[in-house]
């Protein structure tokens, strides 16, 4: 699998990362395995897990395969800290917290390091410069390599980098941000991905695949197996409208025409779009992963880009576009 920088540094990292959401939870260890090693032999090397992921148990399940089935070495691993399970507080960025979460990850991942840590998501009630000094002593105490942020909108991204930049002393510079984006969900183009491609900072998409249903497997019906069909699916529910199914047929014809799946053009897509590092693809089982990770060797043609972008256009109005033009 081609490898790619990450933001503006020199970490190379797949350009398909492999989600853990899941692990632990729906997941269980001979299934996690199986997609691990496909990953690993695919020549993947992101993996992305989650301290609250399965309240713990995902990155548990992933150190225990670390020690036997996949070298550590060849694997870069990024987790998260931040979201807690408080109904009066969703996101805790103190510096108490987030060292005291990467300690714990690092020991249910069985290693002294991640490759990257990022903050799961923003905390309006901490000082952003207290979540910064965080960071800061991850890298210089080198219990992670390189940091970045999570659900970061626009202003917060570019407060955060500024502040690292604008700031006296040295202070680690943000490497990553991770956010959803996919065909149906476009939002981070209107501020998010220029601060970020201006800033040097990586995008790492999550729910390429516009969380299942790009796939087109929801079409027609909702299969009895998907997470439709499951407790998630309320998270299924926003993609299923109108505007989405037009976007979903639009896929559809062009996975025809390129005698392909829908799948790898929806990944091929967002893999290739302009600012994004790698793609963090999650599966049900290693079969769902294989098939994803074959993009590898389709690329998109021009024609067929411009097709889906006009499709799947979000509306960027004042003060996005050239307001003496509107």
């Amino acid at each position: 699998m081609e490898l790619r920088h990450l933001g503006r540094t020199g970490l190379r990292v797949s350009r398909l990362g492999l989600g853990t959401l899941t692990w632990g939870r729906d997941t269980g260890e001979h299934e996690a395995a199986d997609q691990l090693k496909a990953f690993w032999e695919a020549g993947g090397t992101l993996i992305d897990t989650a301290d609250v992921y399965a309240d713990g148990e995902a990155e548990y399940l992933l150190g225990r395969l670390m020690e036997g089935l996949v070298p550590r070495r060849d694997l870069q691993i990024a987790t998260k800290a931040g979201s807690v399970p408080d109904p009066d507080r969703r996101f805790d960025g103190s510096r108490g917290h987030l060292l005291a979460a990467l300690d714990a990850s690092l020991e249910r991942l069985g290693t002294d390091h991640v490759d990257l840590w990022q903050v799961h998501a923003f905390d309006p009630v901490t000082p952003l410069e207290e979540t910064l000094q965080a960071l800061d002593i991850a890298v210089s105490s080198g219990r992670a390599r390189y940091v970045g942020v999570s659900n970061f909108c626009g202003w917060q991204l570019a407060k955060a980098a500024t502040w690292q930049l604008a700031s006296s002393g040295a202070h680690t510079r943000l490497a990553s941000t991770q956010m959803e984006y996919s065909l149906l969900q476009r939002g981070i183009e209107r501020e998010v991905l220029p601060a970020a491609l201006d800033l040097g900072i990586g995008l790492l998409p999550s729910s390429p695949l516009g969380r299942g249903v790009l796939t087109g497997k929801y079409r027609h019906m909702t299969p009895s197996d998907s997470r439709g069909a499951s407790g998630l699916a309320a998270f299924v529910a926003p993609y299923l409208d109108e505007e989405a199914s037009r976007i979903v047929d639009a896929v559809a014809i062009a996975a025809d025409g390129l005698a392909t799946s829908a799948l790898h053009v929806a990944l091929a897509w967002v893999r290739d779009r302009p600012g994004v590092t790698a793609p963090i693809v999650g599966a049900r089982n290693a079969q769902q992963l294989r098939a994803a990770l074959s993009v590898e060797a389709l690329s998109l043609p021009d024609e067929i880009c411009q097709a889906l972008d006009d499709v799947s256009a979000p509306v960027h109005r004042y003060p996005d576009q050239d307001w003496s033009t509107l």
